[in-house]
């Protein structure tokens, strides 16, 4: 069931693709059965696998991202308007890997947030940022609202080049060490040790 699965999944999206090359499916308004558990996995490091290897063909992995959903009981699903499957989300589903500054039309600055599966956020009102910690040493563990109820985790390489362009300012009425601008509203990065992420 889950080979037939990923194969009906790559046909709809393809056609779906080349129809609305720029837009999303409606996965939110797709409300069909559950079909089980399929053995896909999207690892903390951003790696999909399925039955325990790498999923390699690039295409195929952002395609399934377009399908994924995150529901009310908090598990992630592959979504079709056919059958839904349950996979599992180490941490979160999508990943930053980029992170650069524009200025559009009206000269307002943003910094737009690029995901491995080719999501592009842009930070701002929709889309916020947050800074938590894990491990033992604390370590920024930096997230991103994408869409609906899925996030996206901010690579290091990514949080490196924001905490490059950070700047001392308030959140929320508090003060913290640095943050950055964009769409006009201040995203805090927490306590950022510059000296030492750069050693």
């Amino acid at each position: 069931m889950a080979e037939k699965m990923i194969a009906d999944l790559a046909r709809i999206l393809s056609l779906h693709a080349q129809e609305n090359p720029q837009g999303m499916p409606p996965v939110h308004l797709w409300e069909p059965p559950l079909c089980g558990e399929i053995d896909l996995c999207i690892h903390r490091d951003g790696v999909w696998s399925y039955m325990g290897s790498p999923i390699q063909r690039r295409p195929l992995v952002r395609l399934f991202s377009r399908v994924l959903r995150r529901d009310d009981d908090d598990h992630y699903y592959l979504v079709t308007p056919v059958e839904k499957m349950r996979i599992r989300v180490e941490d979160a589903p999508l990943h930053v890997v980029r992170a650069e500054r524009c200025l559009t039309a009206d000269e307002q600055s943003w910094i737009e947030l690029h995901t491995a599966t080719e999501d592009v956020i842009r930070l701002g009102p929709e889309h916020g940022l947050w800074v938590g910690e894990e491990g033992e040493r604390g370590e920024p563990a930096p997230y991103v609202h994408a869409r609906a109820r899925l996030h996206a985790r901010i690579q290091r390489n990514a949080f490196y080049q924001l905490v490059d362009w950070a700047v001392p300012g308030a959140a929320q009425g508090r003060s913290c060490s640095y943050g950055v601008w964009s769409g006009g509203q201040f995203f805090s990065l927490g306590e950022v040790d510059r000296e030492l992420l750069n050693a």
